[in-house]
């Protein structure tokens, strides 16, 4: 099972709890944003323990939490009428439970992907360079896809391995539709989709890039960033000395404006009979 599985599986337990309290009538996550924060599991661990006092529970609350003392006894009111039976709490035990192995094996799995990225921490560091590629996407994109780009000839290719080809609509690793051509790889898909989503929301040329695209379509524009952050992912372990360089984010307004003005003063001077032929200033 991968990183990504157990974290999956993890959520999907957490969402468990939460629908096993409100089936209690306990509304914790109503007033916590985070019911498996250090205050929410305190509470439920001395709900399995036997507590059954709204006062005592809210009482448990730490930091922000504490504003909100009021909130959270009205939110275990529902003790006081045995809504939280035996079933309630010998589910909710093992549910818990199964978190915690979660975790552990969430951070057994992270420490031995640390020490197999090691020989490749200098590849790591140049990919995280790029918007929107954190530590976790830099690891997945290149246990996916290697450090060889000899295997590809050019970035063209490694796109189309991957699956991340123009036409192609993706949607949380899944490609779908009549322009799909394949499903690829899904955890680099994933990764690549959640990078640019990251990027997305930065002030650079990949983020200027999804929002121009967006207009069109949210995940046309997750698809195209994310064929752009596959085509600088090529170059830099291509050439171990490249190093990334944002265009910025108004790359495409001076590109459009001085090719916009170009035309059209050639077009106005060959109206005037004039033969036009531009050369660069030196």
């Amino acid at each position: 099972m991968t990183g990504v599985d157990l974290v999956a599986a993890r959520n999907a337990t957490k969402n468990r709890v939460e629908k096993l309290l409100e089936e209690a009538c306990i509304k914790l996550s109503v007033v916590a944003s985070d019911i498996h924060g250090v205050s929410g599991r305190a509470m439920m661990e001395a709900m399995i323990a036997g507590e059954r006092d709204p006062k005592v529970l809210a009482d448990m609350a730490r930091t922000r939490l504490r504003s909100k003392i009021s909130l959270l006894e009205d939110a275990f009111a529902g003790l006081k009428v045995g809504t939280f039976d035996a079933s309630h709490r010998f589910r909710l035990k093992m549910m818990l439970d199964r978190i915690d192995r979660d975790n552990a094996d969430i951070a057994a799995l992270e420490a031995q992907i640390e020490v197999l990225l090691a020989p490749f921490a200098d590849a790591v560091a140049r990919l995280e360079e790029i918007p929107g590629v954190g530590p976790k996407a830099a690891a997945v994109i290149i246990a996916e896809i290697g450090i060889d780009m000899t295997r590809f000839p050019t970035p063209g290719h490694l796109a189309s391995w991957a699956k991340f080809s123009p036409g192609i609509k993706a949607s949380a690793g899944k490609s779908k539709g009549n322009g799909s051509t394949g499903h690829g790889n899904r955890y680099l898909a994933r990764a690549l989709g959640e990078a640019a989503l990251g990027a997305a929301r930065t002030d650079t040329f990949l983020g200027a890039r999804y929002r121009r695209i967006a207009r069109s379509g949210k995940k046309k524009a997750m698809v195209a960033v994310g064929r752009s952050i596959l085509t600088i992912t090529w170059h830099l372990l291509a050439d171990p000395d490249a190093r990334f360089h944002d265009l910025g984010p108004d790359h495409y307004d001076k590109r459009v404006s001085t090719t916009a003005k170009k035309r059209s003063h050639v077009r106005g001077l060959e109206a005037l009979g004039y033969h036009v032929t531009l050369q660069p200033a030196a």
